[in-house]
């Protein structure tokens, strides 16, 4: 953990990113896709999956998403900004995300 509280840490991750793209690189590269808080940082987001999910993180790439214009009514306003988290786990590790899928 090194140096990171522990609520500090179950904060950071907020949910995993679910989408077509996220699969993918789940079943080929051994990554996990999350949506991190805005303000944290490589280190934070390596302690709190090792932390979480009792994993061994081998990389972590982070994408700022920047938060698409909308119309609300009349009213013209704009999406949150957010930040995703590629995380690579070392050979051999894996995270259970979903429960066991239904035949």
């Amino acid at each position: 953990m090194s140096g990171f509280s522990k609520d500090r840490l179950a904060g950071v991750v907020i949910a995993p990113h679910v989408s077509e793209k996220s699969a993918r690189i789940g079943m080929l590269g051994n990554q996990y896709v999350f949506r991190v808080r805005t303000d944290a940082t490589k280190p934070e987001i390596r302690a709190a999956v090792e932390y979480l999910f009792e994993v061994k993180v081998d990389a972590v790439r982070v994408v700022n998403q920047a938060g698409k214009a909308k119309r609300f009514g009349r009213t013209p306003g704009r999406r949150q900004d957010w930040k995703k988290a590629y995380v690579r786990l070392a050979a051999g590790q894996q995270i259970e995300l979903g429960g066991a899928e239904r035949a």
